[in-house]
């Protein structure tokens, strides 16, 4: 029995006495507090007040701007349901980047195990289930750039390039603001599982360091993170908040006994080695009393090493390069990365009435892609040479969104409050970019572990998008608010797409109110789905992507790509049936038609001849076709997911014996896969494989319950999280079904339970020391068949989206207020 199922029964018997879970609360930096000096911008409207027995009184009155326009809204009143999540909880998970940190701390929230490639590198996660696409984010409700480096490898984010968390530094977040429900009709494209707003701190004063080293418990993968965090006065009348990063992950192994050589030696199984360095300033400055510039921006580098698979002697014999690697060889995929995203906009109150934001965004990304360790075995038969580095070539895009937001509101006689009346516009101009890697990264066979871009792939792609939008709210009654949504947006290379939103809540008393939800939505094809292409050998198979609009893939039967289109429907209760005992409970269903899947699937003689048309030649591969696939994406199936999220918090003072603060959420989550598209030759665009990725590789339950508890100097924060079952169906890699893309092994991961504990010690007022490890236990997911493990190199399975394949993580936390 492993040590992760010895301690969950222990804490579920603790925990269990507390409902069901919580928004993980709203706790606020200690360093958050605002100089009297500086002037809000953001102006409530003149709302008449709400008598004690009108709304659910006893949460915190956090004012929120993510999901609303409504300076007046707060999260105990909000209309949608929405997670707050402090800095500081993040930083205390002992995880150095946010997405790690939140898979800690929202059950709704879940990451794919382990990726490949450059997708191994991006921080992509999972919300309610569906893919990192599907989820916008924003940096001071202002959407973010998303990374030019696209997931390659089958999995669930196959295909996705979306907002790589790791690049905004986790000390300059003062908390996050989760809103866990559709709302394209008030942000756009890609909020079909909802936002994720990181709210920027804004502190005037004070510096804050901290930190964190530690490493598994197989003895790898050391991990340290250092910041620094201060605020400062612009005069009297603004701030500066700055914050500088650096972390540093040496790479893990998670690989069996390699048959080929007996040993343990292959490293291609496991987290990659990363270094990453990043800045962050946020500011603000009053020109007058009532108008304000402001600005932010982040600038981060990374370098980052991800081993390929192992080519032992016996295959770099078969290969011919015994010559330059008799003793074998592992290439190294190298990709040093430069990300930014800068802000800068003026906002008002009080022109003519209306209150008003003009700002601009640019973001972007750019990977260089380079391996070393590696050969072209084609070049090396023919001439006897070949470089052991190669340059594979680049990945980058841009992105500059405009926006002009206008809100006021109206007094009316017939109404209880004003009503808010929001509208405004945006433009924005996408680029994306492949550029060509050295000739021989690319020439026949191409570089092992990772072959280069082609010229033939390479491109420069751009688009225009146009949007308008209109926002009203109210409270109709002093019981009764309704909030009305629609957004119009024109996108130049795939049309236009309408959407809207209507969402209501009905508090009946201080102790129950109910809330719901109706929308539309829909995601726009990314300019990588539309234009990405490469090709990647193995030892044993070659593999890779074919553009979706180009003519290769249209005679493989590609169509071209549309947007996709969901339509949300969500109904909430909100209860309060003890003084501090908040529970919140949201049931849904999201249906999304066309979705974008890499599900154009051919192999043998037809990706031979698809990747010739692309310009790449296989002929030199093994001479075997049966083992040469390749992909495009494609609007492939429609689905539906159905969930529940359930949350709750309390608090217990038990007087000299201190303070505890219990937590517990839930979520539930099942995705169906409907109508699946048909190629021209009338099979199925998505076989049983791809169709598990969407459907049950996300964990059909999370739950999360704990507490922290606080006396004196002393606090401990206990919570066990419990991964629900996943299943996958996994590749053969050997046997009669070896490669097969129609028999797979039905893998089916149990539940896990894993446990995090955190013991600190306030040591003066400024120094506090924290010493804690999450999954103390060890658990690991449930291990997988040397038949679908290529050359036995992954224990796990490594396609789901359940609990880390690492292991333990222990670490120790150093923070130091000034």
């Amino acid at each position: 029995m492993r040590s992760g199922y010895v301690m969950g029964p222990l804490l579920i018997g603790l925990s269990f006495s507390v409902a069901l879970a919580a928004e993980n609360g709203g706790a606020q930096e200690n360093s958050d507090k605002k100089d009297p000096s500086r002037k809000e911008v953001v102006v409530r409207t003149a709302a008449r007040p709400l008598k004690a027995e009108q709304a659910v009184q006893d949460e915190p009155e956090q004012v929120i701007v993510t999901g609303t326009r409504d300076p007046s809204q707060t999260a105990a009143r909000s209309v949608s349901p929405i997670t707050i999540i402090g800095g500081n909880q993040l930083r205390s998970t002992g995880m150095t980047d946010i997405r790690e940190a939140l898979v800690q701390l929202s059950p709704s929230i879940s990451r794919e195990v382990n990726g490949s490639d450059q997708g191994s590198v991006i921080d992509a996660l999972s919300l309610r289930g569906l893919n990192a696409d599907q989820t916008l984010v924003l940096v001071n409700g202002k959407r973010r750039h998303t990374t030019a480096a696209i997931a390659v490898d089958a999995s669930s984010q196959q295909g996705t390039t979306p907002v790589d968390l790791d690049m905004l530094p986790i000390s300059a977040i003062d908390h996050i603001e989760i809103l866990q429900d559709g709302a394209a009709a008030q942000y756009g494209s890609d909020a079909i599982a909802g936002v994720i707003n990181i709210i920027l701190k804004s502190n005037n004063h004070g510096v804050h360091m901290q930190a964190t080293n530690g490493g598994y418990a197989a003895g790898d993968g050391f991990t340290t993170g250092e910041n620094l965090n201060a605020g400062f006065k612009l005069g009297q009348r603004g701030y500066a908040n700055i914050s500088a990063e650096f972390k540093h992950q040496d790479r893990t192994q998670r690989t069996g006994i390699d048959p080929r050589t007996g040993q343990n030696n292959d490293l291609a199984t496991g987290q990659p080695q990363v270094t990453r360095e990043s800045i962050e300033t946020n500011f603000g400055y009053h020109l007058t009393d009532s108008v304000e510039l402001y600005g932010f921006g982040t600038f981060t580098h990374r370098d980052a090493e991800r081993w390929a698979f192992l080519r032992a002697p016996s295959t770099t014999a078969a290969d011919g390069l015994s010559g330059m690697y008799p003793n074998g060889f592992e290439p190294v995929e190298t990709m040093p990365e430069n990300d930014y995203g800068f802000t800068l906009g003026f906002r008002g109150k009080r022109l003519y009435g209306f209150d008003w934001d003009i700002s601009s965004t640019i973001g972007g990304d750019h990977d260089t892609l380079a391996d070393y360790n590696s050969a072209n075995a084609d070049a090396y038969k023919e001439t006897g040479s070949s470089p052991s580095r190669f340059y594979l070539g680049s990945y980058s895009n841009q992105q500059w969104t405009n926006n002009l937001d206008i809100r006021r509101g109206v007094d009316l006689p017939f109404l209880y409050s004003p009503l808010n009346i929001a509208f405004g516009g945006e433009y924005r101009r996408d680029t994306y970019s492949i550029g060509a890697g050295e000739p021989l990264s690319y020439y026949l066979s191409g570089a092992q572990g990772y072959q280069g871009e082609t010229p033939q792939d390479a491109v420069n792609a751009a688009r225009h998008v146009a949007a308008a939008y209109v926002d009203f709210s109210t409270q109709i009654v002093p019981h009764w608010r309704v909030d009305l949504a629609g957004r119009f947006e024109h996108y130049n290379d795939v049309g236009n797409a309408r959407t809207g939103k209507f969402s209501t809540r009905y508090d009946v008393n201080k102790y129950i109110g109910f809330r719901g939800t109706a929308s539309t939505g829909f995601r726009a094809p990314t300019l990588a789905e539309e234009n990405f292409a490469a090709f990647i050998s193995s030892p044993n198979y070659a593999t890779g992507q074919i553009a979706a609009n180009s003519a290769a893939a249209r005679a493989l039967g590609s169509p071209g790509l549309h947007p996709e289109t969901s339509t949300n429907f969500s109904v909430g209760m909100i209860l309060n049936p003890l003084p501090r005992l908040h529970i919140n409970v949201d049931g849904y269903t999201i249906y999304i038609k066309h979705r974008i899947v890499d599900g154009g699937y051919a192999s043998g003689a037809s990706a031979v001849a698809a990747y010739a048309a692309a310009g790449v030649d296989t002929s030199g591969f093994a001479g075997d076709e049966s083992a040469v696939s390749t992909n495009y994406f494609t609007n492939g199936a429609n689905t539906r997911t159905t969930g529940l999220d359930i949350t709750a918090r309390y608090s217990t003072d038990f007087g000299r014996y201190g303070k505890v603060d219990w937590d517990a959420a839930v979520n539930f989550n099942h995705t169906d896969v409907k109508d699946i598209a048909r190629a021209t030759d009338g099979s199925l665009v998505l076989n049983a494989q791809q169709i598990s990725l969407m459907s049950t590789e996300n964990p059909s339950n999370k739950l999360i319950f704990g507490g922290d508890w606080h006396r004196g100097k002393w606090n401990v924060a206990v919570h066990e999280i419990r991964y629900g079952h996943t299943t996958s169906d996994l590749t053969f890699v050997s046997g009669p079904n070896a490669f097969s893309t129609t028999n797979f092994y039905h893998q089916i991961n149990r539940p896990r339970f894993v446990t995090n504990l955190e013991v600190g010690y306030q040591v003066r007022p400024e120094l506090h020391l924290a010493l804690g490890g999450n999954n103390v236990g060890n658990a690991h997911a449930s291990r997988v068949p040397s038949f679908t493990a290529d050359y036995n190199n992954n224990l796990y399975d490594t396609l789901s989206q359940q609990l880390s394949e690492e292991g333990g993580f222990y670490y120790l936390r150093i923070d130091l207020t000034l």
